[in-house]
């Protein structure tokens, strides 16, 4: 009498429910490879972003000593690789988290100039560990209903315009004026008001590839327009000899000057992991500085998540019949988690990522897709030597579309309501003109509550929306205060 075991083909249908969701392996293996190709290219953003921006002590993220953009890759990479994973075996949801485009910008822009990035970083696991235990409460739902959803738009959008704004001045297309009190504008196209100099045609190339790509419907397009850019830039620097730009040389590359690399492969670094101070933030900024910009974070974290989990769910055929997907705590605790992950990793708030939509149209349903692209970007840790080859002008023609694609929401806000649509306006457009999104998220909050008053209509203010109102009158009126007082 022999005894039959399952083989390991069954208990991986059984476990990913493959079967019982309309899938096969194939599909879900397709899917998950998809996904990782369509998102793989944050893995290059991430260290322009983040690696270039100093914290207040003048340093830059995983040390000086010029190899921090390969740490920050293979950082970005490894975040992304085991919270994917995780989100594939505990929620069995076909979704991909790495590190969120916005909110990098607004750790690197916003917040490490006010402090250490260990502080910054250890800001961001509170984030997390609030999220995490709004999540386990339920209060976070009731968190995302007090806002008004145009309100919630309006700060995708406005962090839209604001990637696009730090893509177009990190290629060199757009210059900032250093004296501009004498000058007629505070930024100008170029060096001298005219596109110049070798680097600014590789980004307007790369740009129009990538949006060739994307319009073509082309599957990965932003990581292959960053491929073959990179290659161009590469030769150009080559024959030129370019070198870096500077106040002698503003011609020359931005930040990265390409060239290829002693190595392809190599054992990872891990610098950036554990650097966080959890509490530091609390004695350099004070504690209302540092509570707000946890909230600004987690505004920034917090309703996106909860779209793209349901346009995803609702792509897969997913959802149950009221609306959500299955295993919703589950999504969400995970996503709590990533973000929490994202800052002890040294590489900002990891977050679900709408690219997994992609999978999903090869076919994946299962969370066997999300462990596939979570393999997948572990193995990319060992190629992050490659990460430094890549100069800014062709790596930021993606946070452009990055831009385009986010601003696609504004249509969602009704601009004939000046109730919302000034609070909308302020936000959205404060953003990228202040260079910082807690200003365009705090002004646009600060308007809806003045309106919602000088209407009459205060009753209709949820108390959270007065909490946060509150706070942000106090961020702004801090430094004056303080100036006065002392």
């Amino acid at each position: 009498m022999s005894i039959s075991t399952p083989s390991r083909t069954n208990v991986v249908d059984r476990f990913f429910q493959i079967s019982a969701r309309g899938s096969t392996v194939g599909r879900e293996v397709r899917g998950g490879v998809v996904t990782f190709v369509t998102m793989a290219y944050i893995v290059a953003l991430n260290p322009l972003i983040l690696g270039f921006a100093e914290d207040v002590n003048g340093d830059l993220l995983g040390g000086n000593g010029g190899d921090n953009i390969a740490a920050i890759a293979a950082g970005t990479a490894l975040v992304a690789g085991v919270m994917t994973i995780l989100m594939g075996l505990v929620a069995n949801y076909p979704m991909a988290l790495a590190t969120g485009l916005g909110l990098n910008a607004f750790v690197a822009f916003s917040i490490a100039g006010q402090m250490t990035w260990a502080d910054a970083m250890g800001l961001v696991v509170i984030e997390g560990l609030v999220i995490l235990v709004l999540v386990l409460t339920g209060f976070r739902e009731a968190v995302f209903h007090a806002v008004p959803r145009e309100l919630k738009t309006a700060i995708s959008v406005g962090i839209g315009l604001f990637i696009a704004v730090i893509g177009f001045v990190d290629a060199g297309f757009v210059r900032r004026i250093p004296d501009a009190a004498n000058t007629t504008v505070p930024v100008q196209l170029g060096p001298a008001g005219q596109l110049a100099g070798w680097p600014v045609l590789v980004f307007v190339i790369g740009l129009a590839l990538v949006i060739t790509l994307w319009v073509r419907k082309v599957r990965g397009a932003i990581l292959i327009s960053i491929a073959v850019t990179t290659v161009l830039a590469i030769i150009v620097e080559a024959i030129a000899k370019l070198g870096a730009s500077s106040a002698e040389n503003p011609t020359g590359w931005s930040l990265n000057v390409p060239a290829l690399p002693d190595k392809i492969v190599d054992w990872p670094s891990f610098a950036t992991l554990g650097e966080f101070n959890l509490l530091g933030s609390f004695e350099n900024v004070g504690i209302v500085t540092a509570v707000l910009l946890i909230f600004t974070l987690m505004l920034a974290d917090f309703f996106d998540t909860m779209g793209t989990m349901t346009a995803i769910g609702s792509e897969a055929g997913l959802l149950q019949k009221d609306g959500t997907p299955p295993r919703t705590r589950s999504i969400l605790v995970v996503d709590s988690l990533a973000a929490a992950a994202g800052g002890a990793g040294g590489v900002s708030s990891n977050t679900s990522y709408v690219e997994s939509a992609s999978g999903v149209g090869e076919g994946a349903r299962t969370g066997l897709a999300a462990v596939v692209t979570g393999v997948l970007f572990l193995l990319t840790t060992f190629l992050a030597p490659l990460v430094t080859v890549i100069p800014s002008e062709a790596a930021v023609p993606a946070l452009v579309l990055v831009g385009f694609l986010m601003m696609q929401q504004v249509k969602d806000i009704n601009w004939s309501d000046p109730g919302i649509a000034i609070p909308a306006f302020l936000t959205i457009v404060l953003m990228p003109f202040t260079y910082s999104i807690s200003v365009g998220i705090g002004a646009g909050f600060l308007a809806y509550v003045l309106i919602k008053i000088v209407r009459g209509e205060a009753k209709k203010l949820h108390p959270l929306m007065w909490l946060v109102a509150v706070l942000f009158a106090v961020y702004f009126a801090i430094h004056p205060i303080s100036s006065w007082l002392g």
